[in-house]
């Protein structure tokens, strides 16, 4: 099969989301977007780390911010962005991505790098403040959810009375320490890509900000798919830090608006999901951590 350049496909797709901003009466014209879009992050976080508040500089509620490149964006054109990449999206007919596309930096075992528990916030309290709310306004009580590349923390309400929630992840003491798991599981999805539970048995699937560490996605989202229930969505949640290392090449290559783009193809080329849909709930754009959830149902029938 021949592969199509990734940035040329990306490209294709958000030059069409040029559109006119009501909101801000901004008519984003496709050359213009297309040189934003073609900027690229000189370097990226190099690892996790929780910066207190106090470390965050400037006003909280800030109206601007900046995407992978330095350029800086009104927040209400940067989320209206973000929003329209999944909508009416240019997909290829066939999945475009290569091989070489999904490797790492560091292609040692996995289970070395993560042995180590690491008991830290891998978004700033803004960003999980935002993630957990977003989590009370679409968990029910009574869903049976898996949270892969779970740790020590899932994010969920303290409320949130689900059924089983389980956690399937890498490092056993961190799964051990989430006290809103029911159950969990230690397992490598790099190296076997197969979830440990029965056809249909989620309501919903999470992952947090690990999606980009997952080197067979078509194999995971077909995972994802099996163990969700017809209409049971999948809820990824992305941000813009990394472990450098340890994520797949094109993460690296692309900014947070291909991002959305790439992660809305994972569920597309899978087959059996709903078109996928993003929101920015980025807390205080360009004050914080951004925050962008790509969902999809599964389909029901």
């Amino acid at each position: 099969m021949t592969h199509r350049p990734h940035n040329d496909i990306l490209k294709q797709h958000l030059r069409s989301c040029s559109t006119t901003i009501a909101d801000e009466n901004i008519t984003m014209q496709s050359r213009s977007l297309t040189l934003l879009l073609a900027m690229r992050s000189a370097t990226l976080a190099a690892g996790f780390v929780t910066p207190p508040a106090s470390s965050i500089s400037g006003t909280v509620g800030s109206s601007s911010r900046t995407i992978s490149g330095g350029s800086k964006l009104n927040a209400s054109t940067m989320k209206e962005l973000a929003e329209k990449v999944l909508v009416n999206p240019k997909f290829p007919d066939a999945w475009p991505f290569s091989p070489e596309d999904f490797m790492r930096q560091d292609e040692s075992d996995d289970t070395i790098f993560y042995d180590q528990p690491r008991l830290v916030y891998h978004i700033d309290d803004f960003a999980v403040g935002a993630l957990t709310k977003y989590y009370a306004q679409n968990l029910k009580d009574g869903d049976d959810v898996l949270d892969i590349c779970s740790s020590w923390v899932s994010h969920y309400p303290k409320d949130f009375n689900g059924g089983k929630v389980v956690g399937l992840g890498m490092n056993e003491y961190e799964l051990s320490q989430n006290k809103q798991l029911t159950s969990y599981d230690v397992k490598d999805l790099n190296a076997d890509c197969v979830f440990p539970y029965d056809d249909e048995s989620f309501d919903k699937v999470t992952c947090v900000v690990s999606v980009d560490y997952l080197n067979q996605p078509q194999q995971v989202f077909d995972e994802i798919a099996r163990v969700l229930r017809p209409g049971g969505e999948c809820i990824i949640s992305m941000s813009n830090r990394c472990f450098p290392t340890k994520a797949f090449r094109i993460w690296l290559q692309t900014n947070d608006l291909e991002h959305i783009f790439i992660v809305g193809s994972f569920f597309h080329f899978n087959g059996k999901f709903d078109p996928a849909t993003c929101e920015d709930i980025s807390p205080n754009p360009g004050r914080s951590d951004p925050l962008f959830i790509v969902k999809a149902a599964k389909k029901s029938d």
